[in-house]
């Protein structure tokens, strides 16, 4: 049994998975962003052992994926945005002291991408990307069964790479990321500008509302839904021209209505991609469901701690 800890902008789930990735035991909190660390590492140990109680459990290891950025060796947590206030914390070294296992802990799309790769739709696959399109969108890499790490073992904010540059402004510093442009609050943002102002629904849009209403019928909508498509696809391209994976696996809130977008995704790659074998990197759903962060952060234990050894995709 590996103890897994998937720590978000708004909640931390915990969870306890068997080796075949099967969540037996599930609870979460409210993140507490503005409050101490302290206080957020004490709801998660609380979890843990509840667990550990309920099942009667010995955990071999804990897992943790975390929003990002964080340093995947030293187990500290950087300059995230969502809770600046933690910046420095260990709690790769303060689970292992509580708890007396080994643990280890990637950024939460790596570790998306790690369950995906080991226990999901990327298995047996040698070259996979994971790319979860949500309120950002966050992109893990799998080359060889290795995690793909820039330097100073930083992780690739690929999300953030540059489609228009005279597209709209994005935190990260740039205008026309690939986030600005394609990310849940993106679509909500586009339509908003676009939809006239006598729109019924204009109250209520959001990505999920705006896929709802595409389906209906909506023509405002359907627009969207379009530019969400083609946007999607021009990142997608850009990454199976530079890697040329085997497997693309798509994830997050918005990639739950993927049929509104597949066609459009797949369209924009053939227009984009002839100078390799596109037809060849195989476009996959995600197929971890709802638990799929809390899996892909027990996988985070078994990649650097399980019987294959060396940080490597069992």
């Amino acid at each position: 049994m590996v103890g897994a800890v998937d720590v978000g902008g708004t909640k931390i789930a915990v969870g306890i998975v068997n080796p075949e990735g099967k969540v037996l035991f599930r609870s979460e909190s409210t993140t507490g962003a503005d409050g101490p660390y302290e206080a957020a590492l004490g709801r998660t140990v609380e979890m843990l052992k509840k667990g550990i109680v309920e099942l009667g459990a010995k955990l071999q290891g804990i897992g943790i994926g975390s929003t990002g950025p964080v340093n995947p060796f030293t187990g500290e947590i950087g300059n995230v945005s969502f809770f600046p206030a933690w910046r420095g914390h260990n709690p790769v070294k303060d689970l292992e002291k509580m708890f007396g296992v080994s643990a280890a802990m990637e950024n939460d799309a790596d570790a998306a991408a790690l369950g995906e790769a080991g226990w999901g739709s990327g298995k047996n696959k040698s070259r996979l990307i994971y790319v979860t399109v949500g309120t950002g969108i966050g992109v893990g890499i799998v080359l060889d069964g290795h995690i793909y790490r820039g330097v100073d073992h930083a992780h690739p904010e690929i999300g953030h790479h540059v489609l228009d540059a005279s597209g709209p402004l994005c935190v990260c510093g740039f205008r026309g990321c690939w986030e600005s442009l394609a990310a849940g609050p993106a679509m909500a943002s586009w339509m908003e500008g676009i939809a006239p102002s006598e729109y019924p629904h204009r109250a209520e849009l959001t990505a999920r509302r705006i896929c709802e209403l595409a389906r209906d019928g909506d023509a405002w909508a359907q627009r969207s839904v379009d530019r969400e498509a083609y946007y999607l696809g021009l990142g997608l391209a850009n990454l199976v021209t530079i890697f040329v994976p085997d497997a693309i696996v798509l994830g997050g809130s918005v990639m739950k209505s993927a049929p509104l977008f597949m066609e459009g995704i797949r369209r924009v790659i053939a227009g984009s991609c002839r100078f390799v074998p596109f037809n060849k990197t195989e476009l996959a759903l995600a197929s971890l469901g709802e638990d799929s962060n809390l899996i892909g952060a027990a996988r985070v234990w078994y990649h650097r701690f399980g019987s294959a050894g060396g940080d490597r995709v069992a």
